[in-house]
C-alpha cells in the first residue's frame, strides 16, 4: 500500500534486493535503465495495437534473436534459468545490449509509425540488429568467420575463452 502512495519505494526496495545478490551499483543502475527502456518501448507497443503477453513475448524474441543470436529461452538455458527472470542474470554487458535493441527497435517503431505486428516485427528486426555485438560471445563467432554453423561457433568460441576469458568477464554476471 505505501508503496502504492510512493513508488519510489518499490525501486528502493529493487536496489536493495540487487545489492543483497551481490550486484554493483554500476549494475544496479543499467538493470534499471534497462528497464525504462522496456517500459517505453512497450507503452508504444500497447499504444500501436500490440497484444500484451503473446505478441510482447514474440517481438521480444525477434529482438533478442537479433542482437544475441539465441532466443530468450536459449538464453535462459544457456544460464541454467527456469521461471527466473533472464535479466536479472544478465552481465552489465547483455543488460546494456539488451537496452540498446530494445531503444533502437522503438525508435525505428515511431519513425516508420509501425502498427500491428508486421510492421513491429520489421522495427524488432531492424533494432536489434543494431545492438549486434560482433565477435563479443561465443554464439556470435560464426559470423565473424563466415560460417552459420552453431557447432563451429561454439568450437571457436570455446578456443577464444581459453586464450582470453574475454566471454565470461563479458557475459558472466
Amino acid at each position: 500500500m505505501q508503496e502504492l502512495a510512493d513508488p519510489a519505494r518499490s525501486l528502493d526496495r529493487a536496489r536493495e534486493t540487487w545489492q543483497k545478490h551481490g550486484r554493483s551499483q554500476k549494475w544496479i543502475q543499467q538493470r534499471m535503465t534497462g528497464q525504462e527502456t522496456r517500459n517505453k518501448l512497450t507503452d508504444y507497443w500497447r499504444e500501436h495495437d500490440i497484444k500484451a503477453g503473446e505478441e510482447y513475448a514474440i517481438l521480444t524474441n525477434i529482438i533478442h534473436q537479433e542482437w544475441a543470436e539465441v532466443d530468450v529461452k536459449a538464453h535462459k538455458n544457456m544460464k541454467g534459468l527456469q521461471t527466473q527472470n533472464l535479466r536479472d542474470h544478465m552481465s552489465e554487458a547483455e543488460l546494456i545490449f539488451t537496452a540498446l535493441a530494445e531503444l533502437s527497435t522503438r525508435q525505428i517503431a515511431e519513425s516508420m509509425d509501425a502498427v500491428g505486428m508486421q510492421e513491429n516485427k520489421a522495427a524488432a528486426k531492424k533494432g536489434g540488429g543494431i545492438a549486434y555485438p560482433q565477435g563479443a560471445c561465443p554464439w556470435l563467432y560464426s559470423r565473424q568467420v563466415g560460417n552459420n554453423t552453431r557447432q563451429s561457433a561454439q568450437r571457436i568460441g570455446k578456443q577464444n575463452r581459453q586464450k582470453s576469458g574475454k566471454w565470461r568477464k563479458l557475459f558472466t554476471p
